[in-house]
């Protein structure tokens, strides 16, 4: 279980902020999680509808890139778009940092209806979820319930 991870996106502003959110909320209170972007975006307004929607504020938090982190330490970096996948592995050549590559759509790319773009972000949201879950949750030991 990684003590301390970080989620990349290309700008910060809707995969690794909802990514972020959700493992704050699922993982361990121990676990250090931040996010930030390869570029600096502009905060999405339905990044705060499906968030909200399952109950997790973002708060004021802003987009930021990895120059505005305050903890430049992590055990793990899962990068959620190429463009950062690529970034992170070339900011990682010489260190002992494990990185992931989660593919995860990017919802801006939805058209239609506005019910058919908030789809796309449940999407993504309920993708990140699965995944934080699957990966990177504490798994249960067999036989170790205590009655």
């Amino acid at each position: 279980m990684p003590r301390a991870i970080l989620f990349m996106c290309g700008m910060n502003s809707i995969r690794s902020p909802m990514a972020e959110a959700l493992a704050r909320q699922l993982l361990p209170s121990g676990t250090y999680v931040a996010s930030a972007g390869v570029r600096r975006g502009e905060r999405d307004p339905f990044v705060d509808v499906v968030m909200d929607e399952a109950g997790i504020s973002l708060g004021k938090r802003q987009p930021q890139t990895l120059d505005d982190l305050e903890d430049d330490y992590f055990d793990l970096i899962v990068t959620l778009a190429p463009e950062a996948h690529h970034a992170a592995l070339e900011l990682t050549r010489s260190m002992a940092v494990d990185v992931v590559y989660w593919p995860t759509l990017d919802p801006t790319l939805a058209t239609g209806t506005r019910a058919q773009i908030v789809d796309a972000y449940r999407e993504v949201r309920d993708h990140l979820e699965r995944l934080i879950r699957q990966q990177l949750m504490p798994k249960a030991v067999p036989g170790a319930e205590t009655a």
